[in-house]
């Protein structure tokens, strides 16, 4: 049983999808502490050929709060904002018609739980890309709250069992190899390759949200893009 942990991110970069697609059963870390200036809440797209910022409004945001414990602002103002700025951004890209009805019914989602808001979008876009690896809740498991870090990401793949446990390669600084080999699980990162593909006529940005992936590329070749990496 391949595992993968990782909190609930606002259409993250391919990498993010790689992962849940490596895997049999991803676990969104919903019940950690928000992290403010991170990819939970925000991420970018390309507009007028420069990298832009954009996000989900919330209510009560705070790092001393867990991310299941913070709400979405209610208003529609800023749900119709963002659905602007992707139209001004991505209405001349080859697969704008396909993507945008998705990303609109993600966006008007009404949830207040900021993390069942996100995990709704990482549903919807898995099905889109006909990613079919299970997804729960980190909330929604038996854990050892006592425990923090490493040590309780060990103890959730103990609890399901998992054989190997799945990171970004950005977590090579957060766990080490061998203590989850001293607890028989096997750790990998995952490195991604990032494929260039056109961008309107500019030179390519890479790391961008999902959604300018999407825009710009066939299902099938996203699907190539899926599985373009390596673990280390």
């Amino acid at each position: 049983m391949k595992i993968g942990i990782m909190q609930p991110y606002f259409f993250p970069y391919i990498g993010y999808w790689q992962l849940i697609n490596a895997v049999d059963e991803y676990i969104i870390y919903d019940d950690v502490n928000f992290i403010k200036g991170g990819w939970i809440n925000r991420n970018r797209i390309l507009m007028r050929d420069e990298p832009q910022y954009f996000n989900v409004r919330m209510c009560g945001m705070s790092s001393f709060k867990k991310i299941n414990e913070i709400e979405v602002d209610p208003s529609p103002i800023w749900r119709k904002k963002a659905l602007s700025t992707i139209i001004v951004a991505y209405k001349k890209a080859p697969y704008f018609s396909n993507v945008f009805p998705l990303l609109e019914d993600i966006i008007l989602f009404k949830e207040k739980d900021l993390s069942r808001y996100i995990t709704n979008s990482i549903l919807k876009i898995n099905e889109y890309l006909k990613i079919t690896t299970k997804l729960q809740l980190s909330s929604s498991l038996q854990q050892n709250y006592n425990l923090h870090g490493q040590d309780r990401v060990i103890d959730i793949c103990k609890r399901l069992k998992a054989t190997s446990y799945y990171n970004t390669i950005s977590g090579e600084n957060l766990y080490s190899k061998d203590v989850f080999y001293d607890n028989n699980i096997k750790l990998y990162f995952l490195k991604t390759h990032i494929q260039k593909y056109p961008q309107y006529k500019n030179e390519f940005i890479p790391n961008l949200s999902i959604i300018d992936v999407m825009m710009f590329n066939s299902f099938n070749r996203i699907s190539e893009m899926l599985g373009d990496y390596e673990l280390v």
